[in-house]
């Protein structure tokens, strides 16, 4: 359920609206827009009359919410979420470049792929360092010590890191992650975005393979719910009977988040089909469609990579991505985040 306020309502009487409202048991969430101020009911409202909330003097309208999710959904927060990480703004306007190979392999190679990066625009690094592969005797990743590696490239660039946690028992080990990135295999790993919930760092969540739109928004939920709010949305293709493409990446998630919820969306086009070629009319398809942010995969030599060398750029490849990619974000009036 969600109270609607009417223009500069008395604060005074929306404190003790709020009081009066969480002595019913109830989780309240706040959303102060531009425009429009909502008041969001999380718990049972069915003993509540809609009628008598309408009466109230600083009250313009009460709706229910049919759809599960409520943190994440436009009615309960009207104006687009901005994500705050290492000083980049995400959403609404700002669009930022994630990019760096698949795996981590070496201290030379993360620095080199991170000074390239950055040099062509790039906003975040992204590096795995645990890997979840779909065969078991496939590269997993270094692991800590990819985490290590990681480090040393932030520190020797200034970049804010991006990379995927597998497990929450290695949360002690991102503490020092800008944003950590939970795979699309790990999307309702419940347990896991449970706990990401409790912590306050920036989450990056992929959508499954097979998830519907409801799906995804409910795995966002999961670590809102926790009462963390730094959720940011990645598309990186759907599983389908096409069998020329890795997945089918879709648009139309776009606007679907646009239109149901108030967080970013990213999208990963280098996942989607899994070859590099396309890479450059998925990204401008997806700027055109309104993402707020492109995940690219880039290798130093994408022949020699330990994982997923048939979708990376190299160096050139990427900087001739880039300069598209600003011209298409700058005729979008969008800015780098």
């Amino acid at each position: 359920m969600i109270i609607i306020l009417k223009p500069k309502a008395n604060e005074e009487k929306v404190r003790d609206l709020i009081k009066r409202l969480e002595r019913m048991e109830l989780s309240i969430n706040y959303s102060e827009g531009a425009t429009t101020t909502v008041i969001g009911l999380i718990g049972d409202t069915s003993a509540i009359d809609m009628e008598i909330l309408r009466a109230h003097e600083i009250v313009a309208d009460v709706k229910r919410i049919t759809e599960p999710y409520k943190a994440a959904n436009r009615k309960f927060h009207p104006d687009d979420t901005i994500i705050e990480v290492a000083g980049h703004k995400i959403g609404q306007g700002y669009f930022n470049v994630f990019a760096g190979p698949c795996s981590v392999e070496s201290e030379e190679q993360i620095i080199a792929v991170a000074e390239a990066v950055k040099k062509s625009g790039a906003g975040f690094l992204r590096g795995g360092a645990f890997k979840p592969r779909t065969s078991p005797y496939s590269f997993q990743g270094l692991k800590e010590d990819g985490l290590k590696l990681l480090l040393k490239a932030k520190k020797a660039t200034g970049m804010p890191i991006i990379t995927e946690i597998m497990s929450e028992l290695h949360l002690a080990l991102f503490e020092d992650v800008d944003l950590i990135q939970v795979g699309a295999r790990n999307m309702q790993n419940f347990t896991l975005l449970k706990e990401l919930g409790r912590t306050r760092k920036p989450i990056f969540l992929k959508r499954g393979l097979s998830s519907t739109m409801e799906e995804f928004f409910m795995s966002a939920e999961y670590i809102m719910a926790e009462g963390n709010r730094n959720v940011i949305l990645c598309e990186r293709g759907i599983r389908t009977f096409e069998p020329s493409i890795r997945n089918n990446l879709d648009i139309s998630a776009i606007p679907i988040v646009k239109r149901f919820s108030h967080l970013p969306i990213v999208i990963d086009p280098s996942h989607a089909a899994g070859t590099a070629w396309m890479v450059e009319p998925l990204s401008k398809a997806a700027i055109a469609a309104g993402a707020d942010g492109l995940m690219i995969e880039v290798h130093n030599n994408p022949k020699e990579a330990l994982s997923d060398g048939a979708q990376s750029l190299d160096f050139d490849e990427f900087s001739h991505v880039m300069e598209i990619i600003k011209e298409r974000i700058a005729f979008e009036g969008k800015v780098m985040g």
